[in-house]
């Protein structure tokens, strides 16, 4: 048998057939597809080459199908569905949809940003679950294996930029927390209290100093840390009755002097204070998908609400802000 080259086939006459078969006749079919009779009657003989089959034939009251054409007929129509189908964009309806949404941050940072989306994501798509992953780890590598939908961070990703799209969700500075009973709890914050002080930090990778210690060792200095912790939510069992200094975002600052005898302060004006952003990440793949798009927009919208002067424009990661120095 002689193997057919669909590369020789031009798939617009598979058109044309249907509309032949279902019309019986040129002009009928020429209407239907807003041609004109000749071209209509040119595509007909190209295709009566390419099956070797006339397709129409006479009959008492016009044309009809041969053999050949009525076994064509719904496979033509079952394969010109498909075609529609795999170029129709995709929809998305939440309350018919179900599945798992995989998303990755840090346990506050969950607390601070997605406080709302569950009772949202029940509302409207109850058939959908919500997985948080906040156990600290290399969340651009999860994603661009495709095992996670969607990352709330602080760092970036340092290979391959261009696979990811982000967008700003909060920015924020650095804040001292301390018990209320710390002698630094009052009075200036000067430099010379600052390092006197004792400290605790926060790690969430486990590796490497604070930034806060790199800025002063830049500047000749040393602070004294006796506590690294792992977790920012156990920041105010750690200095709330010692006299441990943390220094973390404001935001979180913020949360977790809530009803507890805490106090902020801010950082001595020596030590720099570069902005600190958190981004929601998501790779390429996904940037089109209509149930990815639908739950990151419930995700940016409601922190829009949250912190409308911090939620910036989606765009691709190398269009976005530009690069700390």
């Amino acid at each position: 048998m002689r193997e057919m080259n669909m590369r020789s086939i031009d798939l617009n006459l598979l058109v044309v057939l249907d509309a032949l078969l279902e019309e019986r006749q040129v002009t009928g079919a020429a209407q239907r597809l807003e041609m004109s009779q000749p071209a209509v009657s040119r595509a007909l003989q190209r295709l009566r080459e390419l099956f070797s089959d006339p397709l129409l034939v006479r009959g008492d009251d016009g044309y009809d199908l041969s053999t050949r054409a009525r076994h064509l007929q719904p496979l033509l129509k079952d394969m010109l569905y498909g075609v529609k189908q795999m170029v129709t964009p995709l929809s998305f309806d939440p309350a018919r949809a179900s599945g798992n949404l995989a998303f990755a941050c840090l346990d506050l940072e969950a607390t601070l940003y997605l406080s709302g989306i569950m009772e949202t994501l029940r509302q409207q798509a109850p058939g959908m679950s919500l997985e948080i992953q906040s156990k600290p780890g290399d969340y651009f590598t999860s994603l661009a294996r495709g095992e996670i939908h969607l990352a709330l961070s602080g760092q970036e990703p340092d290979f391959s930029q261009d696979q990811f799209h982000r967008i700003e969700i909060d920015n924020t500075y650095s804040q001292c927390v301390m018990g209320a009973d710390n002698p630094l709890a009052q009075g200036e914050m000067t430099l010379q209290r600052y390092l006197a002080a004792t400290h605790g930090f926060v790690s969430i990778s486990g590796r490497g100093p604070a930034i806060i210690d790199m800025h002063l060792k830049q500047m000749g200095y040393q602070r004294k840390v006796a506590a690294r912790l792992a977790s920012f939510f156990n920041v105010p069992d750690f200095c709330e009755n010692t006299d441990l200094v943390f220094a973390l975002p404001k935001r979180q600052v913020d949360w977790l002097c809530r009803n507890r005898r805490l106090v902020s302060r801010p950082l001595p004006k020596e030590i720099p204070q570069p902005l600190i952003h958190f981004f929601l990440y998501w790779h390429a793949r996904y940037h089109q998908d209509p149930m990815h798009r639908w739950f990151r927009n419930l995700v940016i919208e409601q922190n829009r609400r949250s912190f409308p002067e911090t939620v910036g424009p989606d765009l691709p990661f190398s269009e976005g802000l530009p690069q700390p120095q």
